[in-house]
């Protein structure tokens, strides 16, 4: 019969301990993420397994509290987390004093993201779906892998009472549900040369990191200072693509936070041409896996091809650091040739990786009637 397992709140150290234990974990679930998330009350918890006097810590979680208005009740939420065994059909046993102890603290909810992989589709199948007229999301293309993991996790929350959240298009009110990912390692797990991910990359994409570089475009890594020229450019971009820039200070904290935690964690990468900043992204990495998370670019010398040097700059970066993956974040489900979104899927499919879904965030109401009315004020806010 196996131990039952506990749960109890565990300090940052703690914390940072287990994820450096683990071959990767979100860096939504790493401790410094919850100084990023000020506005929220946040809490690292444990599950441990064994008698007190033995217990070996077997997973942790970042908890996010946020207070609902009036009320002092709270959503608890688990950003991509949290970083458990989903591979098992005994979630429950994980999932139960997890519940208990956000209870205690006053959740009237509870809302997680399971790091889980449930399908997978190759660059050429997005490719072909784009092109298709009768194709309009990618769960019309059959996919290249079904995840029998991501399936069992699935029936198991139905089972449990969880609630998926619907992602309008592949994007919810938290985490992306679809991602474009390109694998650094090959199928045995060995590294995959900068050759080899050059090669696997469309004929646009070469020539364009082929033109960067006959142009003279130089990509360096930036230093806490450059935050405000990348958050220059980054308020330029979003004026021109017209989404609600974050102000200067949260890059701030997030590159204060992540670097403190580990000197490797974020880095600032900046591509000029002949002193101009045509370029400029954050990258995240938490052990095997990479994150481009933010990206800006300049709307003047568009043709030296800045994105497309800095992108390669950062890839050869993760293989260098021994990164299994390296992950340019969201995407919709969107197939579409009309849809606005479609360029972005393009820009990223061209890299010659693969789109991925995960099994989404999932909502377990604990106190109903709050539940629905939260429902109904994120209605009303939308």
């Amino acid at each position: 019969m196996t131990t039952p397992l506990t749960l109890r709140p565990v300090s940052a150290q703690e914390h940072r301990d287990f994820i450096a234990g683990q071959s990767s974990a979100s860096f939504l679930q790493t401790p410094a993420w919850a100084s990023v998330k000020a506005e929220w009350r946040s809490e690292s918890v444990g599950w441990f397994r064994g008698s007190d006097g033995r217990s070996e810590m077997v997973g942790v979680g970042l908890v996010l509290y946020r207070q609902l208005p009036k009320v002092r009740r709270y959503l608890a939420y688990l950003p991509e987390g949290p970083v458990i065994d989903w591979s098992g059909d005994d979630l429950e046993s994980w999932l139960t004093p997890l519940v208990a102890h956000l209870k205690a603290k006053g959740a009237f909810a509870v809302r997680m993201g399971p790091p889980v992989v449930t399908r997978r589709w190759s660059a050429d199948q997005v490719k072909a779906g784009i092109a298709d007229e009768s194709v309009r999301c990618l769960g019309d293309v059959p996919p290249l892998e079904r995840s029998q993991d991501g399936a069992c996790v699935i029936a198991q929350l139905h089972e449990l009472g969880w609630q998926q959240q619907s992602a309008e298009g592949g994007f919810s009110a938290g985490q992306p549900q679809f991602n474009f990912q390109i694998p650094l390692v090959d199928g045995e797990g060995g590294p995959r040369s900068e050759d080899d991910v050059l090669a696997g990359m469309n004929q646009l994409w070469r020539r364009n990191i082929k033109k960067a570089d006959k142009a003279g475009v130089e990509v360096a890594l930036g230093e806490r200072h450059d935050l405000k020229a990348f958050h220059d450019l980054y308020a330029h971009t979003a004026e021109r693509d017209h989404f609600t820039p974050r102000p200067l200070s949260y890059f701030e904290t997030m590159y204060d936070a992540l670097i403190a935690e580990d000197p490797d964690r974020i880095q600032l990468w900046l591509a000029r041409h002949e002193g101009d900043l045509v370029a400029a992204t954050i990258a995240i990495r938490v052990g095997t896996h990479a994150w481009y998370s933010y990206g800006a670019s300049s709307t003047e010398k568009r043709e030296v091809r800045g994105s497309n040097a800095v992108q390669w700059a950062m890839i050869r970066h993760a293989l260098a650091a021994g990164a299994h993956v390296y992950d340019l974040r969201g995407i919709t489900e969107t197939l579409d040739a009309d849809d606005p979104h479609v360029g972005l899927i393009q820009f990223k499919v061209g890299t010659g990786g693969q789109a991925v879904e995960y099994a989404g965030e999932w909502d377990l109401p604990i106190n109903r009637a709050i539940y629905k009315a939260f429902q109904l004020y994120l209605a009303r806010r939308a």
